[in-house]
């Protein structure tokens, strides 16, 4: 399977640090918050990566280059200007083929074995979503999940993580698009799965979150796995 992270956002929140950095490239626990997602990507097989960028990317290259430092293979899909996740998704098409893809947002962290996102098959689903308790910062919620349905119900939060079915995509027209309109059309044929993430996660949404992250895991109360 690949995997496409996503990190073409701005990072309006996080500024001034985003005014010199992309987002993902801020660090926790002594790296970037992109770098957690690919060593765990690596360590559960997956070695080949899309990253898409836009404000900053340039850096995104510099940093990471061809991935050969994390032993995985990175190819990139530049946007001129953010084209929001269902937009890059579009964009990246032809670099991530024709099987079930996973999708990670490049802002955020998560503390679980990624074997158990890449061992999710879809069936006849278009896409598979990973829902969390909602965190403060987002208390009412995105979808409901029942009976590993996903559901047009705000109940829980969705991860910015899933897998999704090429051709779910395949007849949209390039430019910017939201995903969760697509997702909540999927919902009503019935065509998205679901589950509750088995670990932690972390929306790191601005320089608040981002400082209590680092200052755990500087301390060791949230050692990430491999």
């Amino acid at each position: 399977m690949k995997a496409m992270i996503l990190a073409a956002g701005r990072g309006e929140r996080m500024r001034p640090l985003t005014d010199l950095l992309p987002k993902p490239l801020l660090a926790v626990g002594g790296k970037p918050l992109i770098a957690h997602h690919i060593e765990k990507l690596a360590a559960a097989g997956v070695t080949e990566l899309v990253i898409n960028h836009a404000w900053l990317g340039h850096k995104l290259v510099e940093a990471l280059g061809d991935g050969r430092q994390f032993g995985v293979q990175i190819q990139w899909s530049a946007e001129e200007t953010a084209l929001e996740t269902a937009g890059g998704i579009v964009q990246a098409l032809p670099l991530l083929g024709s099987e079930p893809f996973l999708v990670i947002n490049g802002d955020t962290w998560l503390d679980l074995d990624y074997r158990t996102l890449v061992n999710q098959a879809l069936g006849e689903d278009l896409a598979h979503l990973w829902l969390v308790p909602n965190p403060p910062q987002h208390p009412h919620g995105d979808f409901a999940l029942q009976a590993g349905r996903v559901q047009d119900a705000p109940a829980l939060t969705f991860s910015g993580v899933g897998i999704y079915h090429p051709a779910a995509f395949a007849d949209l027209p390039a430019g910017a698009r939201k995903l969760a309109p697509l997702l909540r059309a999927w919902m009503a044929q019935g065509r998205v799965g679901g589950a509750l993430l088995a670990g932690e996660w972390r929306d790191i949404g601005t320089v608040e979150r981002l400082r209590e992250l680092d200052d755990e895991l500087q301390a060791g109360a949230a050692q990430p796995h491999n």
